[in-house]
């Protein structure tokens, strides 16, 4: 069976043969229903390039398409719009394609190995709403890829080498001066942490205050991060321990956003490649020292505007995040060859990453043709469309906010769920689904308000509208199963809307191609509300359990059917969870 991207070639392939010359031919979906499914707008670029009029290309175009049984209702429009409707049997042979296993519905990229760089959670700080964009997004876009044919490795870079660590230590220094890593002989004997991560949590905005407002902690902390980075042994057997116990809950709040990770590592990570990486740049003559710092020049003359040096070493040795962001690369390159990096972060940390990728490729750490990208992204604002605060105006926590939907999903529940247990795991469910859909229906530069009760409402375009609707596709095939419809034959369709619905599930393809060049998932979460409200549609329209023909029967079955695994598997990329029941 074809999909979009085989009708496409095909469709080239007829257009070659009649004598022009064109890379690809593109089938979009038609303005004006009344005239076809389907448009193909290549006459105007090819009238052009043969120095001809539009419309009798099209005409010679048209002749050919009508001989294929494929199609049907081919036609003209106004100087040369090709319009053209698929037949019921093409509709009918799609669905068999599909029903037999929906990734039949896949057009798969050429192969690639990504690194995809999100997450970017801070040791020892909590994660805030702010890390909820980069999970999202990233995520997704590691499963899309995947599913798509790449090779991909998620990485969450952890931050923890930066000023935290110091102001950390300093102030476990300061409470419980008897541990035996602040021990001036301290040889790497093991020792218990006498702290929980609900004390590292009142732990970090104590140190911050207090190196903030003095100066002379300020510079301790700062002197602790340097001996953490130099690699002090009681420092760092400290510093491991915190980061430990800070793990245990960040991957606490991963895991309720469905989000992972196939490497757990950090700036630290990096810091073994750090003196072989320098020393290559030095060979290659691109170090600099100013004003005591080690920098590298990474103009270009084409610049329109001024771009800074990128500093590699501090006046007083320390490394930062230039540093550990390059060395990172030159150890992922060592190890793992990627044709691709993908990084995600807020937009306003464009300019970072352009100086730490014009480093790695001025230097030569990435070839030419390994492709870094910046994915960046706008803000998750509240109701005032500020960014999201607590009560009293501090930084909403991400389990504070996952609380806060929660809250409202919980008014929602099907009071048939009188278990517990099951309204307070179902409930967190559709929480998770009203964050993430709403996270994802605008292009993600674009900065958005979310209200949790207006997307916690199971109408309109919310996820809990999207898990309801896909609930009752599964209900329905259930009750079918119990009457014995298992396998289901394909025979017929009967009105518009049958053919409304397989129309748009030939154009998914099309949809996550987008997805994945645009690296911004609203596309997807515009299909899966399209979708879902075409087949409820068609669910209002038709008593598909109660026909009497056996053929329409079986076929809207199939066609629940597949709707319900396209929404299960776009659902999947998005890592939103279906519950059973809610």
């Amino acid at each position: 069976m074809s999909t979009i991207k085989n009708l496409e070639q095909e469709l080239t392939k007829i257009v070659t043969e009649l004598g022009y010359k064109i890379d690809h031919i593109n089938l979009v979906p038609s303005g004006r229903k009344e005239l076809g499914e389907f448009q193909i707008n290549d006459a105007f670029s090819l009238a052009k390039e043969n120095h001809t009029n539009p419309r009798e290309i099209a005409e010679n175009i048209v002749a050919e398409l009508k001989k294929d049984a494929r199609f049907e209702n081919v036609n003209i429009a106004g100087a040369g719009f090709i319009n053209l409707s698929f037949s019921e049997k093409f509709y009918l042979d799609f669905l068999r394609s599909i029903q037999k296993d929906i990734k039949n519905n896949l057009d798969l990229e050429p192969r690639k190995k990504i690194i995809i760089d999100y997450g970017g959670a801070n040791v020892a700080k909590i994660l805030h709403v702010g890390h909820l964009r980069s999970a999202n997004i990233g995520e997704a876009l590691k499963r899309l890829a995947r599913l798509l044919g790449m090779d991909v490795i998620g990485d969450v870079h952890l931050g923890d080498s930066g000023l935290q660590s110091g102001m950390v230590v300093s102030e476990m220094r300061r409470r419980y001066p008897e541990l035996i890593c602040f021990k001036e002989d301290y040889q790497g004997e093991e020792f218990s942490l006498p702290i929980t991560s609900g004390d590292l949590s009142i732990i970090y905005p104590e140190a911050s205050k207090k190196a903030k407002e003095d100066e002379e902690e300020m510079k301790n902390c700062q002197k602790i991060t340097f001996q953490i980075q130099k690699g002090h042994l009681g420092y760092n057997a400290l510093w491991n321990k915190i980061k430990d116990l800070s793990l245990v809950e960040i991957k606490k709040i991963y895991n309720d956003l469905n989000t992972s990770f196939d490497l757990w590592e950090g700036e630290l990570d990096s810091f073994q490649y750090i003196r072989e990486m320098l020393e290559y740049l030095e060979n290659k003559k691109l170090l600099e020292i100013s004003e005591g710092a080690t920098i590298m020049d990474i103009k270009k003359e084409t610049d329109k505007k001024e771009m800074p040096p990128i500093i590699l070493v501090t006046s007083n040795g320390s490394y930062i995040y230039e540093t550990t962001d390059l060395a990172t690369i030159f150890g992922r390159m060592k190890r793992f060859s990627p044709d691709e990096i993908w990084y995600l972060a807020d937009s306003r940390q464009e300019l970072h990453f352009e100086q730490v990728f014009r480093a790695s490729k001025k230097s030569g750490i990435t070839k030419e043709e390994t492709k870094l990208e910046f994915i960046g992204f706008g803000t998750m604002n509240g109701p005032d469309g500020k960014p999201f605060k607590t009560r009293d105006g501090g930084v909403m926590t991400l389990s504070s906010l996952i609380s806060l939907v929660n809250d409202e999903t919980r008014k929602r529940l099907n009071p048939m769920i009188t278990n517990e247990q099951e309204q307070i795991k179902v409930s967190k469910m559709i929480a998770i689904a009203a964050l993430k859909y709403a996270d994802f229906l605008p292009f993600r530069t674009t900065d958005y308000i979310f209200e949790p009760s207006k997307f916690s409402d199971l109408e309109g375009k919310t996820g809990p509208y999207l898990l309801y609707s896909t609930i009752r596709m599964k209900s329905l095939l259930k009750k079918a199963s119990t009457e014995g419809y298992h396998n289901y034959e394909i025979k017929k369709l009967k009105k518009e809307t049958d053919k409304e619905v397989l129309e748009n599930l030939l154009t998914m393809p099309k949809v996550l191609k987008k997805a994945y060049d645009t690296k911004s998932l609203n596309d997807i979460a515009e299909f899966l509300y399209k979708i879902t409200s075409i087949y409820n549609k068609f669910y209002s329209e038709n008593h598909i359990l109660t026909s009497k023909d056996e053929e329409l029967k079986t076929s809207w079955l199939a066609l629940t059917n597949s709707v319900y695994k396209t929404n299960l598997l776009l659902l999947d990329i998005l890592g939103i969870e279906v519950p059973e029941k809610m």
